[in-house]
Protein backbone atom coordinates (compact mmCIF):
# COMPACT_ATOMS: atom_id res chain seq x y z
CA UNK A 1 0.00 0.00 0.00
CA UNK A 2 1.48 2.95 -1.28
CA UNK A 3 1.91 5.51 1.82
CA UNK A 4 0.98 8.75 0.09
CA UNK A 5 -2.64 6.89 -1.21
CA UNK A 6 -5.14 8.63 1.04
CA UNK A 7 -2.80 12.07 0.54
CA UNK A 8 -5.50 14.67 -0.78
CA UNK A 9 -4.96 16.05 -4.54
CA UNK A 10 -3.19 19.27 -4.38
CA UNK A 11 -1.49 20.82 -7.34
CA UNK A 12 1.19 23.24 -7.38
CA UNK A 13 -0.42 26.10 -6.91
CA UNK A 14 -2.84 24.97 -3.88
CA UNK A 15 -5.81 23.91 -5.99
CA UNK A 16 -7.41 20.73 -4.95
CA UNK A 17 -8.33 18.40 -7.19
CA UNK A 18 -11.44 16.96 -6.47
CA UNK A 19 -13.71 16.32 -9.82
CA UNK A 20 -12.60 13.43 -12.54
CA UNK A 21 -13.96 13.65 -15.98
CA UNK A 22 -13.52 10.01 -16.91
CA UNK A 23 -13.96 9.06 -20.21
CA UNK A 24 -15.08 5.50 -21.28
CA UNK A 25 -14.57 5.36 -25.20
CA UNK A 26 -13.44 8.21 -27.84
CA UNK A 27 -16.63 6.07 -30.02
CA UNK A 28 -20.07 8.23 -30.82
CA UNK A 29 -22.39 7.56 -32.72
CA UNK A 30 -23.31 11.46 -34.17
CA UNK A 31 -20.37 13.05 -36.13
CA UNK A 32 -20.96 17.03 -34.92
CA UNK A 33 -18.73 19.09 -37.57
CA UNK A 34 -17.01 21.14 -34.65
CA UNK A 35 -16.30 17.87 -33.28
CA UNK A 36 -14.58 15.14 -35.51
CA UNK A 37 -14.63 14.74 -39.11
CA UNK A 38 -17.45 12.06 -41.13
CA UNK A 39 -14.94 9.96 -41.26
CA UNK A 40 -13.33 9.38 -37.82
CA UNK A 41 -11.09 6.91 -37.13
CA UNK A 42 -11.54 5.61 -33.69
CA UNK A 43 -9.38 3.90 -31.71
CA UNK A 44 -8.24 0.04 -31.17
CA UNK A 45 -10.76 -1.62 -28.75
CA UNK A 46 -6.97 -2.90 -27.16
CA UNK A 47 -5.67 0.65 -26.17
CA UNK A 48 -8.98 1.43 -24.03
CA UNK A 49 -9.25 1.02 -20.90
CA UNK A 50 -11.46 -2.09 -19.57
CA UNK A 51 -14.09 -1.22 -17.72
CA UNK A 52 -12.37 -3.39 -14.54
CA UNK A 53 -9.22 -0.90 -14.83
CA UNK A 54 -11.67 2.54 -15.42
CA UNK A 55 -13.34 1.30 -12.01
CA UNK A 56 -10.08 0.71 -9.94
CA UNK A 57 -8.67 4.09 -11.31
CA UNK A 58 -11.77 5.88 -10.38
CA UNK A 59 -11.56 4.61 -7.32
CA UNK A 60 -8.12 5.63 -6.77
CA UNK A 61 -9.17 9.01 -7.10
CA UNK A 62 -12.08 8.70 -4.25
CA UNK A 63 -9.70 7.51 -2.37
CA UNK A 64 -7.26 10.94 -2.84
CA UNK A 65 -10.71 13.14 -2.06
CA UNK A 66 -12.22 13.31 -5.91
CA UNK A 67 -16.11 13.70 -4.60
CA UNK A 68 -17.53 14.20 -8.16
CA UNK A 69 -16.90 12.06 -11.33
CA UNK A 70 -18.19 12.83 -14.48
CA UNK A 71 -18.71 9.72 -17.02
CA UNK A 72 -17.93 10.86 -20.67
CA UNK A 73 -17.07 9.99 -24.28
CA UNK A 74 -17.29 10.28 -27.25
CA UNK A 75 -20.56 8.99 -26.20
CA UNK A 76 -20.45 6.83 -22.95
CA UNK A 77 -24.05 5.22 -23.46
CA UNK A 78 -22.57 3.26 -26.67
CA UNK A 79 -19.72 1.78 -24.30
CA UNK A 80 -21.35 -2.11 -23.79
CA UNK A 81 -21.92 -2.81 -20.16
CA UNK A 82 -21.10 0.54 -19.20
CA UNK A 83 -24.20 0.44 -16.92
CA UNK A 84 -22.23 -2.01 -14.62
CA UNK A 85 -19.50 0.32 -14.26
CA UNK A 86 -21.94 2.83 -12.95
CA UNK A 87 -23.85 1.04 -10.76
CA UNK A 88 -20.18 0.00 -9.78
CA UNK A 89 -19.10 3.51 -8.74
CA UNK A 90 -23.01 4.43 -7.58
CA UNK A 91 -22.40 2.14 -4.38
CA UNK A 92 -19.44 4.58 -3.36
CA UNK A 93 -22.64 7.72 -3.03
CA UNK A 94 -21.93 8.84 0.43
CA UNK A 95 -18.60 6.78 1.05
CA UNK A 96 -16.27 9.78 -0.66
CA UNK A 97 -17.76 9.83 -3.74
CA UNK A 98 -21.04 12.89 -3.88
CA UNK A 99 -21.89 12.43 -6.84
CA UNK A 100 -21.49 10.34 -10.17
CA UNK A 101 -23.01 12.18 -13.63
CA UNK A 102 -22.70 12.07 -17.16
CA UNK A 103 -22.51 14.10 -20.23
CA UNK A 104 -24.41 12.28 -23.38
CA UNK A 105 -25.35 13.39 -26.66
CA UNK A 106 -28.56 11.85 -25.38
CA UNK A 107 -29.77 9.79 -28.63
CA UNK A 108 -29.15 6.43 -26.01
CA UNK A 109 -30.69 8.18 -23.05
CA UNK A 110 -34.44 6.86 -23.50
CA UNK A 111 -32.81 3.36 -23.09
CA UNK A 112 -30.75 4.30 -20.59
CA UNK A 113 -32.54 7.04 -18.14
CA UNK A 114 -34.08 4.59 -15.26
CA UNK A 115 -31.12 2.38 -14.77
CA UNK A 116 -28.80 5.56 -14.10
CA UNK A 117 -31.48 6.87 -11.88
CA UNK A 118 -31.52 3.65 -10.31
CA UNK A 119 -27.65 3.03 -10.29
CA UNK A 120 -27.79 6.41 -8.19
CA UNK A 121 -26.89 9.19 -10.85
CA UNK A 122 -29.13 12.46 -10.20
CA UNK A 123 -28.06 14.85 -12.68
CA UNK A 124 -27.04 14.36 -16.41
CA UNK A 125 -25.62 17.28 -18.90
CA UNK A 126 -27.15 16.64 -22.62
CA UNK A 127 -25.33 17.86 -25.81
CA UNK A 128 -28.24 20.05 -27.58
CA UNK A 129 -26.74 22.94 -29.93
CA UNK A 130 -30.49 23.64 -31.87
CA UNK A 131 -33.85 22.43 -31.46
CA UNK A 132 -34.40 22.63 -35.68
CA UNK A 133 -34.09 19.41 -37.28
CA UNK A 134 -32.88 20.74 -40.74
CA UNK A 135 -29.64 22.46 -38.78
CA UNK A 136 -29.52 19.73 -35.91
CA UNK A 137 -28.86 16.95 -38.90
CA UNK A 138 -26.21 19.41 -40.83
CA UNK A 139 -24.20 20.03 -37.19
CA UNK A 140 -24.58 16.25 -36.17
CA UNK A 141 -24.53 14.81 -39.93
CA UNK A 142 -27.18 12.41 -38.60
CA UNK A 143 -31.50 13.07 -38.63
CA UNK A 144 -31.42 12.47 -34.67
CA UNK A 145 -32.86 15.21 -32.80
CA UNK A 146 -36.72 12.91 -32.26
CA UNK A 147 -33.66 10.55 -30.59
CA UNK A 148 -32.19 13.03 -28.23
CA UNK A 149 -35.96 14.49 -27.23
CA UNK A 150 -37.31 11.40 -26.35
CA UNK A 151 -34.03 10.97 -24.28
CA UNK A 152 -34.43 13.79 -22.55
CA UNK A 153 -38.20 13.23 -21.54
CA UNK A 154 -37.28 10.14 -20.74
CA UNK A 155 -34.59 11.64 -18.31
CA UNK A 156 -36.93 14.25 -16.58
CA UNK A 157 -39.52 11.00 -15.98
CA UNK A 158 -37.07 9.28 -14.29
CA UNK A 159 -36.35 11.91 -12.26
CA UNK A 160 -33.22 13.16 -13.45
CA UNK A 161 -32.14 16.80 -13.38
CA UNK A 162 -31.04 17.72 -16.65
CA UNK A 163 -28.32 20.87 -18.41
CA UNK A 164 -28.47 21.36 -21.93
CA UNK A 165 -24.99 21.79 -23.14
CA UNK A 166 -25.41 24.71 -26.45
CA UNK A 167 -22.07 25.29 -28.62
CA UNK A 168 -22.19 28.67 -29.96
CA UNK A 169 -21.62 28.49 -33.42
CA UNK A 170 -21.99 31.64 -35.76
CA UNK A 171 -23.85 31.38 -38.75
CA UNK A 172 -25.57 27.81 -37.75
CA UNK A 173 -27.13 28.32 -34.40
CA UNK A 174 -27.08 31.74 -32.91
CA UNK A 175 -30.32 32.99 -33.90
CA UNK A 176 -31.60 30.00 -32.16
CA UNK A 177 -30.11 30.34 -28.65
CA UNK A 178 -32.76 32.49 -27.08
CA UNK A 179 -35.64 30.07 -28.44
CA UNK A 180 -33.63 27.52 -27.07
CA UNK A 181 -33.14 28.84 -23.44
CA UNK A 182 -36.84 30.01 -23.57
CA UNK A 183 -37.53 26.04 -24.21
CA UNK A 184 -34.64 24.51 -22.06
CA UNK A 185 -36.48 26.83 -19.14
CA UNK A 186 -39.64 25.89 -19.59
CA UNK A 187 -39.13 21.97 -19.69
CA UNK A 188 -37.32 23.17 -16.20
CA UNK A 189 -33.84 22.56 -17.37
CA UNK A 190 -31.07 24.95 -16.78
CA UNK A 191 -29.15 25.81 -20.15
CA UNK A 192 -25.25 26.16 -20.57
CA UNK A 193 -23.37 27.65 -23.88
CA UNK A 194 -20.33 27.08 -24.81
CA UNK A 195 -17.29 28.36 -26.81
CA UNK A 196 -16.03 25.86 -29.99
CA UNK A 197 -13.02 24.01 -28.46
CA UNK A 198 -9.98 24.26 -30.82
CA UNK A 199 -9.24 20.43 -30.50
CA UNK A 200 -8.25 18.26 -33.19
CA UNK A 201 -8.83 18.53 -37.03
CA UNK A 202 -12.51 18.78 -38.41
CA UNK A 203 -13.72 19.34 -41.86
CA UNK A 204 -13.57 22.38 -42.10
CA UNK A 205 -12.48 25.90 -40.44
CA UNK A 206 -13.35 26.42 -36.80
CA UNK A 207 -12.71 30.28 -37.05
CA UNK A 208 -15.47 30.81 -39.19
CA UNK A 209 -18.00 29.43 -36.44
CA UNK A 210 -15.81 31.06 -33.51
CA UNK A 211 -18.66 33.14 -31.70
CA UNK A 212 -17.45 34.68 -28.58
CA UNK A 213 -19.97 34.19 -25.53
CA UNK A 214 -19.57 37.99 -24.82
CA UNK A 215 -21.51 39.06 -27.62
CA UNK A 216 -23.78 36.70 -27.24
CA UNK A 217 -24.88 37.57 -23.68
CA UNK A 218 -25.40 41.27 -24.37
CA UNK A 219 -27.36 40.39 -26.77
CA UNK A 220 -29.27 38.39 -24.18
CA UNK A 221 -29.31 41.34 -22.21
CA UNK A 222 -31.10 43.46 -24.85
CA UNK A 223 -34.03 40.92 -24.48
CA UNK A 224 -34.12 39.70 -21.04
CA UNK A 225 -33.00 40.71 -17.23
CA UNK A 226 -29.55 38.85 -16.83
CA UNK A 227 -28.64 38.68 -12.99
CA UNK A 228 -25.57 37.12 -11.76
CA UNK A 229 -25.84 33.70 -9.65
CA UNK A 230 -23.80 31.91 -6.80
CA UNK A 231 -24.74 28.61 -8.18
CA UNK A 232 -21.38 25.95 -8.86
CA UNK A 233 -22.11 22.82 -10.30
CA UNK A 234 -18.09 21.98 -9.71
CA UNK A 235 -17.27 23.07 -13.34
CA UNK A 236 -15.91 26.32 -15.51
CA UNK A 237 -19.78 27.54 -15.83
CA UNK A 238 -20.59 30.86 -14.55
CA UNK A 239 -24.59 31.44 -14.52
CA UNK A 240 -27.00 33.80 -14.50
CA UNK A 241 -30.43 34.18 -13.63
CA UNK A 242 -32.75 35.14 -16.07
CA UNK A 243 -35.86 36.72 -14.85
CA UNK A 244 -37.89 36.59 -17.66
CA UNK A 245 -37.99 33.03 -18.04
CA UNK A 246 -37.12 32.00 -14.60
CA UNK A 247 -34.54 29.57 -15.25
CA UNK A 248 -30.51 29.93 -15.24
CA UNK A 249 -28.10 30.26 -17.81
CA UNK A 250 -24.47 29.03 -17.95
CA UNK A 251 -21.28 30.69 -20.06
CA UNK A 252 -18.31 28.42 -20.40
CA UNK A 253 -15.43 30.71 -22.26
CA UNK A 254 -12.16 28.83 -22.97
CA UNK A 255 -11.31 31.87 -25.33
CA UNK A 256 -12.74 35.10 -23.76
CA UNK A 257 -13.02 34.90 -20.28
CA UNK A 258 -10.06 32.45 -18.64
CA UNK A 259 -11.77 30.64 -15.83
CA UNK A 260 -8.38 28.63 -14.69
CA UNK A 261 -7.84 29.96 -11.33
CA UNK A 262 -10.62 27.97 -9.87
CA UNK A 263 -9.66 24.70 -11.45
CA UNK A 264 -10.82 21.95 -9.59
CA UNK A 265 -10.59 18.86 -12.09
CA UNK A 266 -8.83 16.34 -13.96
CA UNK A 267 -9.52 14.36 -16.87
CA UNK A 268 -9.30 11.03 -18.38
CA UNK A 269 -9.27 9.41 -21.54
CA UNK A 270 -10.43 6.18 -22.65
CA UNK A 271 -7.09 4.96 -23.31
CA UNK A 272 -6.03 5.74 -19.56
CA UNK A 273 -3.92 9.22 -20.59
CA UNK A 274 -4.41 12.02 -17.14
CA UNK A 275 -4.43 15.15 -18.55
CA UNK A 276 -3.95 17.56 -16.12
CA UNK A 277 -5.40 20.38 -18.30
CA UNK A 278 -8.21 20.07 -20.95
CA UNK A 279 -6.05 22.95 -22.97
CA UNK A 280 -2.71 21.25 -21.62
CA UNK A 281 -0.27 18.47 -23.21
CA UNK A 282 0.58 17.61 -19.76
CA UNK A 283 0.21 13.60 -19.22
CA UNK A 284 0.20 10.80 -17.04
CA UNK A 285 0.08 7.19 -18.18
CA UNK A 286 -2.34 5.27 -15.70
CA UNK A 287 -3.35 2.86 -18.26
CA UNK A 288 0.62 1.97 -17.63
CA UNK A 289 0.12 1.98 -14.03
CA UNK A 290 -3.04 0.06 -13.84
CA UNK A 291 -1.29 -2.52 -15.57
CA UNK A 292 1.86 -2.83 -13.66
CA UNK A 293 3.05 -5.55 -11.45
CA UNK A 294 2.20 -2.80 -8.58
CA UNK A 295 -1.06 -1.21 -9.61
CA UNK A 296 -1.52 0.73 -6.68
CA UNK A 297 1.30 1.85 -6.00
CA UNK A 298 2.08 2.96 -9.36
CA UNK A 299 -1.68 4.82 -9.75
CA UNK A 300 -0.78 6.88 -6.48
CA UNK A 301 2.82 7.60 -8.05
CA UNK A 302 1.16 8.95 -11.41
CA UNK A 303 -1.35 10.98 -9.54
CA UNK A 304 1.39 12.65 -7.90
CA UNK A 305 3.20 13.53 -10.80
CA UNK A 306 -0.18 14.67 -12.04
CA UNK A 307 -0.26 17.23 -9.78
CA UNK A 308 3.65 18.00 -10.09
CA UNK A 309 3.00 19.00 -13.98
CA UNK A 310 -0.91 20.60 -13.52
CA UNK A 311 -0.08 23.81 -14.95
CA UNK A 312 -1.24 26.95 -13.72
CA UNK A 313 -3.71 27.81 -17.08
CA UNK A 314 -4.81 26.70 -20.73
CA UNK A 315 -3.57 28.75 -23.60
CA UNK A 316 -6.10 27.95 -25.63
CA UNK A 317 -6.56 30.51 -29.42
CA UNK A 318 -8.61 30.18 -32.21
CA UNK A 319 -6.28 29.59 -35.26
CA UNK A 320 -6.24 31.29 -38.49
CA UNK A 321 -7.68 29.74 -41.55
CA UNK A 322 -5.15 26.72 -43.14
CA UNK A 323 -3.78 26.80 -39.42
CA UNK A 324 -3.57 23.55 -36.96
CA UNK A 325 -5.87 23.28 -34.47
CA UNK A 326 -4.67 24.32 -30.83
CA UNK A 327 -4.31 20.53 -29.89
CA UNK A 328 -3.95 17.85 -32.21
CA UNK A 329 -6.43 14.93 -30.11
CA UNK A 330 -9.92 15.44 -30.40
CA UNK A 331 -12.58 16.29 -27.94
CA UNK A 332 -13.99 13.02 -28.16
CA UNK A 333 -10.62 11.46 -27.19
CA UNK A 334 -9.87 13.56 -24.58
CA UNK A 335 -13.46 13.36 -23.58
CA UNK A 336 -16.08 16.08 -23.40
Amino acid sequence: MSTGQHKPLVDGFGRHITYLRLSLTDRCDLRCTYCMPERMTFLPRAEVLTLEEAHRIALAFIDRGVTKIRLTGGEPLVRRDMIDLVRALGRRIGDGLEELTLTTNGTQLADFADDLAAAGVRRVNVSLDTLDRTTFERLARRDRLDAVLQGIAAARDAGLKIKLNTVALKGVNEQDIPAMVEWAHGQGHDMTLIEVMPLGEVDGERIDHYLPLDAVRRDLEARWTLTPSGHRTGGPSRYVNVAETGGRLGFITPLTGNFCDGCNRVRLTATGQLYACLGGREQVDLRAAVRSADPDGAVAQALDTAMAIKPERHHFAIRKAGEAPALARHMSVTGG
